[in-house]
């Protein structure tokens, strides 16, 4: 059984931009698109670890800040031609109320990168 954990109302999010949930494993991005769907991804770019947070939202991507990689909300993989993976975590809006799941906040970093193998 998931623990959710209440983290914003989903107005504290801007369309078509983030907001950072900081966890003791690092920060992870919360993402809101035009259409008010919500994604969690690590805070962090597959390429040199930009903030994610920090890029600029369309559609269901976002834009890395520092090389402009773009990395797609639903799935956390880079689009091709690039490379890599940002982990993404469970999330949900319920009453405009967003939760993350709790275990997102304890993973380290490198089980964040396990949990992109294969994509």
């Amino acid at each position: 059984m998931t623990k959710w954990l209440k983290i914003c109302v989903l107005e504290d999010i801007p369309r078509q931009g983030a907001r950072v949930v900081h966890g003791p494993a690092g920060d992870i991005a919360v993402f809101r698109t035009l259409d008010d769907e919500v994604f969690a991804l690590d805070d962090r770019c597959p390429h040199k670890g930009g903030p994610l947070s920090q890029g600029i939202v369309a559609g269901k991507r976002v834009a890395c800040p520092l090389h402009g990689w773009h990395i797609e909300l639903d799935s956390g993989v880079a689009v091709a031609p690039d490379e890599g993976c940002a982990a993404r975590h469970p999330i949900k809006i319920e009453a405009g109320v967003g939760y993350l799941a709790a275990s997102a906040l304890a993973l380290a970093p490198q089980a964040a990168k396990i949990a992109c193998a294969g994509h």
